[in-house]
């Protein structure tokens, strides 16, 4: 089973400096954080997926599919009720559901599920190695960037562990397919005791493996990886920001929103 979201392609997108897609990735979660309408988001979100397509990385979105949907049916089923507007369409004592709550309710999950799609875009073309890099080119000191790409690297190692475990124990005859859904939830509880002893066991030798390196982030290090802005990133930054500039302007001139709220 592969848990790491990196695909391995020649694209132009993993070819851009990890800055770029650091830097980049910022601006498109501005960009989402701009628009509350169900239609510009959905241009939103639609842009991402041609982006995505473009990097090569639908397939991460097909993996990750069921909680994107997820995300907008939650999103459009709670918000209504939680957002009030002008133009009620339903009510039933306190709770009224208007015209304005349920579009600004499809537009929040349109803006989860582009969240999701923009790191999934991130990581689907940014190896640990580069983002480690970027985050230093980018100026954060080295423990730092070293803390980040260690928890960005262990998420996926015990994601797998977990998934082992889990497998291991239906070989066994553990039925986790029976009962209502809090029954199935609770045969999963004793799963979590041999994934925490794992957890522990592979932290102490990740920090052994370390020392035993002579690992001291104080040093000066040297790089193998030494990537470099070229004109393709300094293009892909000017259009990220000029697109981010002109959705805040349009924002700010009254369009692209349904209630007066981010």
């Amino acid at each position: 089973m592969n848990i790491f979201l990196y695909l391995d392609e020649n694209t132009w997108f993993h070819r851009l400096d990890p800055r770029t897609k650091i830097i980049g990735v910022l601006l498109l979660f501005g960009l989402i954080m701009v628009f509350n309408h169900p239609l510009y988001m959905a241009a939103v979100a639609l842009g991402l997926l041609a982006l995505g397509a473009a990097a090569k990385a639908l397939p991460n979105f097909w993996r990750m599919r069921y909680i994107l949907a997820l995300l907008v049916v939650f999103s459009t089923v709670l918000w209504p009720f939680f957002a009030k507007g002008p133009t009620p369409l339903w009510s039933w004592g306190r709770l009224e559901v208007s015209r304005e709550s349920l579009m600004y309710a499809v537009a929040m999950g349109l803006r989860l599920a582009s969240f999701v799609a923009a790191g999934l875009i991130f990581l689907s073309t940014t190896t640990n190695e580069e983002f480690t890099h970027g985050l230093i080119r980018l100026g954060l000191p080295y423990p730092v960037a070293f803390a980040f790409s260690t928890a960005l690297r262990l998420v996926p190692t015990f994601a797998g562990a977990g998934a082992t475990i889990v497998q291991a124990q239906i070989s066994r005859g553990l039925d986790v397919e029976s009962g209502n859904i809090f029954q199935r939830a609770g045969k999963f509880i004793p799963l979590g005791v041999p994934l925490f002893i794992y957890a522990v066991r592979h932290t102490n030798m990740l920090a052994m493996a370390l020392e035993s390196k002579g690992f001291n982030p104080g040093e000066p290090r040297t790089w193998y990886l030494n990537p470099q802005m070229r004109r393709a990133d300094y293009l892909a930054l000017a259009f990220l920001t000029v697109l981010f500039l002109a959705a805040l302007f349009l924002r700010l001139q009254g369009y692209g929103q349904v209630l007066p709220r981010l």
